[in-house]
């Protein structure tokens, strides 16, 4: 495991090399050796580096990191297995909670809670081009969209994400595709570079509602932008009222650290105040059992345990039930 950090660093230093991102490049670098450190530093680190380590010893015929359900080898790869070894399915769960996928691995399903490819199935149509840019994708997860992202042959996708287990989910994929040029860094949107200014494309998908205070992110957002650059921004939003907003007192849908539900009208004022412009809301859908559900893969509560069981329009707390927007904006 780390041989895999050391040469992925050496490809991430490669990657920003001869680039826009080239002037922020040691700021960069230390983000990774920072946020990768915390990683193998872990408690759960042990348990993970078992599955990394068991997914290693396969090698992948083929990949495709344009499907729905991101795929890397098959079954057939699958040889000179170990009766007494765990299965490849019992090392992944090792990563268990799963929750950002699909994907196919040596031809085990990991069927992850999200179904994030009908996310992406809804967002790609509106997104200008992505070939030959630089990407970065806050809150990105286990890298899912990272892989999707690849696939439209952009320059350098960079995704950022506090949580270690998922740069150790990342990292059982990368290890099979390491000429794709998506990186992984550990860390949040708060110990990026400031004044950035040099990303083509910005994802922040699912991060709004969460930070106390998202007046200061979509700043963050611009700052990180150059010029005549992309936001695409996903959150959730409250129907009704033109300027109507939601800040829970309590939790909704369970969760803690919800702070900022706005209106599609107010979420576009919101843009505008910040600096974007040529602002559109490309897509409003309520959140289903078929995008979010418990799976094997991810056995703790979700969607339908945060749901009012007489009611589904509403949350376990009698909030409106959730609802995603995706706004596309940019910069002047």
């Amino acid at each position: 495991m780390h041989s895999f950090v050391r040469d992925e660093r050496l490809r991430f230093q490669q990657a920003l090399a001869s680039s826009p991102l080239t002037a922020f490049s040691e700021l960069m670098l230390a983000c990774f050796d920072g946020g990768w450190h915390e990683t193998l530093q872990h408690g759960d680190f042990p348990r993970w580096q078992a599955a990394f380590h068991t997914a290693s010893q396969f090698q992948a015929s083929s990949t495709d990191i344009a499907a729905d359900r991101v795929r890397i080898g098959s079954a057939a790869d699958i040889t000179d297995i170990n009766s007494d070894s765990p299965s490849l399915t019992e090392s992944l769960l090792l990563c268990h909670p799963w929750r950002k996928g699909p994907f196919d691995f040596f031809g085990t399903h990991i069927d992850t809670e999200w179904r994030s490819d009908i996310k992406w199935n809804r967002i790609r149509p509106h997104l200008a081009p992505l070939a030959g840019q630089s990407i970065l994708d806050i809150g990105c997860g286990s890298g899912y969209h990272l892989w999707r992202m690849a696939a439209d042959q952009p320059a350098r996708v960079i995704g950022i994400d506090p949580m270690a287990l998922f740069s150790m989910q990342f990292a059982i994929f990368k290890q099979h595709l390491t000429d794709v040029p998506a990186y992984f860094l550990p860390v949040g949107i708060e110990r990026m570079p400031a004044q950035m200014q040099c990303f083509d494309s910005v994802f922040s998908m699912g991060v709004l509602y969460h930070r106390h205070s998202p007046i200061d992110h979509l700043r963050q957002l611009h700052q990180l932008l150059k010029s005549k650059g992309q936001l695409i921004l996903e959150t959730l939003i409250l129907q009704g009222p033109t300027d109507a907003c939601l800040i829970p007192q309590g939790r909704y849908a369970k969760m803690r650290n919800v702070w900022f539900i706005p209106s599609v009208s107010l979420m576009q004022t919101c843009l505008k105040r910040c600096g974007f412009e040529n602002i559109r809301c490309v897509d409003v859908s309520p959140t289903t059992s078929q995008e979010q559900r418990s799976t094997s893969w991810m056995y703790f509560e979700s969607l339908s345990d945060f749901l009012d069981p007489h009611d589904p329009g509403k949350t376990i707390e009698g909030h409106p039930a959730p609802v995603r927007a995706t706004f596309i904006a940019t910069t002047k």
